[in-house]
């Protein structure tokens, strides 16, 4: 039986949807990750002065928002399990790369299957980085319907390295970054209702490397050695992404692609090797400076009516609960997750405050902004106090001088913040 809903703008033109055919009314959700993404990196932002060619990436931005202060971990697993949860780290212990999400968590994916009474289907191929060095472990034990990927953080090579799947590994010489999207291209194929595909890259993070020469356009590159400029080859491995991108969504029937919303991020700052200026090798991933965790986001397509620039503070959590309104899910707000589905078709204000941290077993860190200042404060008692908009890449620790009133003021309610946040 066919239901029909009349509705009825302003202009009293019917709109008649048919929610018999879920595909309707429920948009497909691709959710990319790249692994060592940052601002200096990749085209639409002044960071860095060698970009990479990406038409595919570049597409996806300008035909939707892009997202300038979007704030994620210095590191890729925290950053993961942020999303995973809706949750700050220090609440699931997941604060450097390689901690482990445990298992009494609720993941996305299995939040929007509970709430919409499994009207997704769901995967996560690609990366996964939760659980250690464990590669026994099998991700669909947090609820999702489909995993194959690589679950510790970084490939040996990527033309030699670990494919498990149902918690079986198995050695795979196909050059990764193809694979991995071929994975998701076939799932995606098999589906017969609406899905939500985490698209996880492992690049363009190391080990540097030559793509197959059709998907980048650096030139005839030696194998890499030690001593030589990653540059080129970061390049590379980003353009060799975008390429396998394209032929995602390429291979996409123009109906499905019509209802699909494509979310891109970067999981931190580049790498350290790379970083471009203004960022250095001491700003960039694993850093709480802006060059580790200030990241691209760009989401276009079903359902995203605005474009341009959107400079509202957003961190990695907020994705949970944006991506449960997506999917079906009554929430504005979960956890540390708060919703920014708004934003996709009007100008509002999410959030006062972004935090984010950092504990590798030797440094622990918190910071927090209110977008006009950032405040950085270490467990051993040292602050760093910065006014991001006369110094936006953290060179003028305000602290080594006197404060103003203005900034005694704005530095005390980011203190304040900061202990509603961790209490």
């Amino acid at each position: 039986m066919m239901i029909f809903f009349s509705l009825f703008s302003c202009n009293r033109d019917e709109v008649v949807i048919d929610v018999s055919n879920p595909i309707e009314i429920s948009p497909n959700i691709l959710f990319i990750i790249a692994d060592d993404l940052g601002k200096d990196a990749i085209n639409g932002f002044s960071e860095g002065n060698i970009k990479p060619s990406t038409p595919n990436i570049d597409a996806i931005r300008n035909s939707g928002l892009s997202f300038n202060n979007f704030w994620t971990y210095p590191t890729c697993s925290p950053t993961r399990a942020s999303i995973l949860t809706g949750k700050y780290g220090y609440r699931t212990g997941v604060k450097w790369a390689g901690d482990e999400l445990d298992l009494s968590e609720t993941s996305l994916q299995k939040y929007i299957k509970d709430q919409t009474n499994g009207n997704y289907a769901t995967a996560i191929v690609g990366k996964w980085h939760l659980s250690g060095d464990n590669t026994a472990v099998n991700p669909e034990i947090f609820g999702l319907d489909y995993y194959s990927g690589i679950i510790r953080g970084a490939p040996q090579s990527y033309y030699n390295w670990q494919l498990t799947e149902n918690g079986v590994s198995n050695v795979e010489t196909e050059y990764v970054t193809k694979k991995i999207t071929d994975l998701a291209n076939d799932w995606i194929h098999q589906q017969d209702k609406p899905w939500f595909m985490w698209l996880a890259y492992n690049a363009p993070h190391t080990p540097f490397h030559v793509p197959p020469n059709e998907m980048h356009s650096q030139g005839n590159l030696p194998s890499f050695l030690s001593g030589m400029d990653p540059t080129p080859y970061y390049m590379a491995a980003i353009e060799a992404m975008d390429y396998q991108i394209g032929k995602l969504l390429d291979d996409m029937p123009l109906d499905e692609r019509e209802n699909t919303i494509i979310i891109f991020i970067g999981d931190n700052g580049s790498p350290n090797e790379v970083a471009q200026s203004p960022y250095t090798f001491f700003t960039a991933k694993g850093s709480l400076n802006q060059g580790g965790i200030n990241t691209p986001m760009f989401i276009s397509g079903k359902g995203v009516s605005r474009t341009g620039i959107d400079d509202n503070l957003i961190v990695s959590s907020d994705l949970f609960a944006t991506i449960s309104e997506i999917a079906g899910v009554s929430v504005n707000q979960i956890h540390d997750s708060k919703s920014f589905i708004s934003l996709l078709t009007e100008t509002v204000s999410i959030r006062d405050y972004q935090y984010s941290e950092k504990d590798d077993g030797i440094n622990n860190l918190w910071t927090i902004s209110n977008g006009d200042y950032k405040l950085i404060e270490n467990a051993n008692g040292s602050e760093q106090f910065y006014n991001l908009n006369n110094d936006p890449y953290e060179q003028n620790n305000l602290l080594n001088g006197n404060l103003i009133t203005n900034e005694i003021n704005a530095k005390s309610d980011l203190e304040t913040e900061l202990l509603n946040i961790r209490n």
